[in-house]
């Protein structure tokens, strides 16, 4: 009787490559003096961002144990801010996220994040962090890749000819002209993200990273606002080649002032017929302890898609969200 070696599985190379990445990036950060932690997945509240959608599930046991919904969370960072406003200083976690609505070449449910925080530091500084996190990593396959660092301002000027502070909305619209678009209810700020996804992303050269900085006040989501004119948002994020891999800010430590963006968030899911979602008082209670600090989070799968220079989340995964 003669025997045969089991099939190889076919992504192993991925899988042998994501181990890798793992332990680089525990290198890097252990060097740093960087703690790694792990925090809950399951929250009593929810993400208010009205493009994120979170998945829900209900707790069966005594009732006195707390809220009876939870969330999956979409990432770390509320409860990576309540440990830094506790006093636990640089810290990052690397694990599992879950966002609801897409799967297929470009998303899956489930992914990798990776999150960390520098207590003291700024996006800037963050930003040359960011970039050589992304260069280790691709030195694991004998890759690197040249930089460029620009302000989202200079980005839609140099490539557009748009200043997106000042444009009007009917300027805005008119490099998307051949683009089929249901404009019913967009916002100036789904223009700019419009502009961004087809027109500016995707003139990305493939060996490049390429760093956009300091947004329009109204994309601030939790980064401090610098005031000017006009105000920016002190935030970042990070492409390789054409996909965007990291998102960071200068942290907001005002209570009152993001509680106020959590409710801007709800109001605008119920004009859009979402569901309201339960603000993170957890959050909310520990903003003032905030030590000022800046924050990012990275897409593993992103990063490795890459890597592998792949345009398939699938291939990077053991079992894509169809196979499980």
């Amino acid at each position: 009787m003669s025997s045969s070696a089991p099939p190889s599985f076919p992504r192993l190379a991925a899988l042998r490559l994501r181990a890798r990445l793992y332990a680089s990036l525990r290198e890097f950060f252990a060097t740093r003096d960087v703690l790694e932690v792990e925090t809950p997945i399951l929250s009593a509240a929810g993400n208010t961002e009205p493009n994120i959608e979170g998945f829900c599930t209900r707790f069966s046991g005594h009732v006195d144990a707390g809220a009876r919904e939870r969330w999956l969370r979409t990432s770390p960072e509320y409860p990576l801010k309540r440990l830094l406003a506790a006093g636990v200083g640089d810290c990052y976690e690397l694990g599992r996220v879950f966002r609801n609505g897409e799967a297929g070449r470009r998303h899956n449910p489930e992914f990798t994040m990776l999150e960390w925080y520098r207590v003291g530091w700024d996006h800037h500084r963050l930003i040359e962090e960011t970039v050589a996190i992304v260069q280790r990593a691709l030195s694991l396959v004998g890759r690197d890749a040249m930089v460029e660092v620009r302000s989202y301002r200079d980005w839609f000027v140099r490539e557009l000819n748009l200043d997106p502070c000042t444009a009007t909305i009917d300027a805005l619209r008119e490099p998307l002209r051949d683009v089929r678009i249901d404009a019913a209810g967009l916002s100036r700020d789904d223009w700019l993200d419009l502009l961004v996804t087809h027109c500016l992303q995707p003139r990305f050269p493939n060996d490049r990273i390429s760093v956009i900085f300091d947004f329009p006040a109204t994309q601030a989501a939790l980064a401090r606002i610098r005031p000017g004119e006009p105000p920016l948002a002190e935030r970042f994020e990070l492409y390789l080649g054409r996909n965007e891999l990291a998102n960071g800010y200068h942290e907001l430590g005002d209570a009152a002032e993001q509680r106020a963006r959590f409710e801007r968030d709800n109001a605008r899911r119920c004009a859009r017929g979402q569901r309201e979602l339960p603000i993170d008082e957890g959050l909310l209670a520990a903003l003032p302890n905030l030590p000022a600090c800046a924050g990012v989070a990275l897409g593993i799968e992103r990063l490795l898609m890459g890597l592998l220079q792949t345009d398939d989340i699938r291939e990077v995964l053991a079992f894509g969200f169809a196979q499980t």
